[in-house]
């Protein structure tokens, strides 16, 4: 049995199987394959996580072949330590030799391959110098499902984040808020998602009074007074997959005005929410939380895109924004954060992150999200 603090273990079959994957959606989207660099992309597809530096690391992924890891020869040993290692061929090259000789002959010299989005140009740059005839495209434009749809085991590392990023909101509720300095509700923050088995803080953003109306603002030194709003919107890494959540909180008792504008966006982002099922396109939740904000006058102030995908990182596709006509599939994980900015004065977001079921939708975060009075 799996538990919070003890997920279900992936296995060398669940990286076959996604390896395999990979290269078949390659081919069906007419590339030659795939080349996968140091990063998510490849700790999805493996299990290996090294170090993205001037060394040639990459995974090739051609469909009706084995898949290939070209690694330093210094690394080799780490590599075959990853849980995906098995379902893999290692082909390593040594400090002083060419590693763009050992990978050309795994390319058809003129095909044309899906690739890393943070590969590094040099690398990039060395491929296309030994194959001319090669050609590339980052993996978000050609294969931008590749790790959207998230398996079981997937879900319960999704889960397992979002519950901890929950627990840190019900803590963050008691700690006092007047008087101190952004940065010091933030530290907080970081410390509670450390506290609650987060392996990595992403991010911890609090956006107090004026403040609150830059979605990205970081926390700064602002000092946090009684009649503020405050944005909070914090995350991270919890077994190696995102959570990502965001609650409006108030400094004392809130005005009217304050009150009405987040009732607003806690129901455009309930319409997001209930808006989700498999088959609708990606731009519908969009659609549904943008229209009660428009409704409610507040259209021009919805500065941002309703939702973005996530999993073994917090930011990933699919988007949630108008023109991105992609299907919802079942397993698909991502966040519903309609906000309302009023510069110079205050903002307001609410966010969950959602899972796309068999016939809707289920939240991984269930925190209460009314206006929540602090002090």
């Amino acid at each position: 049995m799996s538990s919070p603090n003890q997920p279900v273990p992936f296995t060398a079959d669940d990286y076959r199987a996604r390896m395999a994957r990979a290269a078949e959606s390659a081919a069906e989207a007419g590339l030659a394959g795939v080349l996968v660099a140091p990063g998510p992309d490849l700790v999805h597809l493996t299990g290996y996580r090294p170090v993205n530096t001037e060394r040639l690391t990459l995974l090739v992924l051609r469909a009706g072949e084995d898949p290939v890891l070209v690694v330093p020869t210094l690394e080799a040993p780490d590599a075959e330590q990853a849980v995906g290692s098995p379902a893999l061929t290692l082909r390593d090259w040594t400090d002083g030799k060419d590693p763009y000789a050992v990978a050309a002959p795994l390319l058809d010299a003129d095909g044309r391959f899906g690739i890393s989005d943070n590969a590094w140009a040099m690398h990039l740059l060395g491929l296309q110098q030994f194959l001319p005839g090669t050609s590339y495209v980052s993996l978000t434009e050609a294969l931008p499902m590749l790790r959207a749809v998230k398996d079981a085991a997937e879900l319960e590392r999704l889960a397992a984040a979002g519950a901890a990023a929950d627990a840190t909101y019900e803590e963050i509720l008691k700690v006092r808020f007047s008087g101190r300095k952004e940065t010091d509700v933030a530290a907080d923050l970081a410390a509670l998602l450390k506290q609650f088995g987060h392996s990595q803080v992403d991010f911890t953003v609090v956006g107090s009074g004026p403040n609150g109306a830059n979605p990205h603002h970081e926390a700064g030194d602002r000092t946090i007074e009684r009649g503020d709003m405050v944005v909070l919107d914090f995350g991270g890494l919890k077994h190696g997959y995102g959570s990502d959540t965001s609650r409006t909180v108030h400094v004392g008792e809130p005005t009217a005005e304050e009150q009405r504008v987040h009732d607003i966006v806690r129901e455009a982002q309930e319409a997001g929410c209930r808006a989700v099922r498999p088959g609708i396109a990606c731009q519908e939740i969009d659609r549904a939380a943008r229209a009660v904000i428009t409704e409610f006058g507040y259209g021009e102030r919805f500065i941002h895109r309703t939702g973005h995908g996530i999993g073994v990182t917090t930011h990933e596709p699919p988007y949630m924004i108008e023109g991105e006509e992609q299907l919802l599939v079942p397993g698909m994980c991502f966040s519903v954060e309609p906000g309302i900015y009023l510069p110079g004065r205050f903002g307001v977001r609410i966010e969950d992150i959602v899972t796309v079921t068999d016939d809707g939708g289920r939240r991984l975060n269930t925190t209460a999200r009314e206006l929540a009075v602090v002090e």
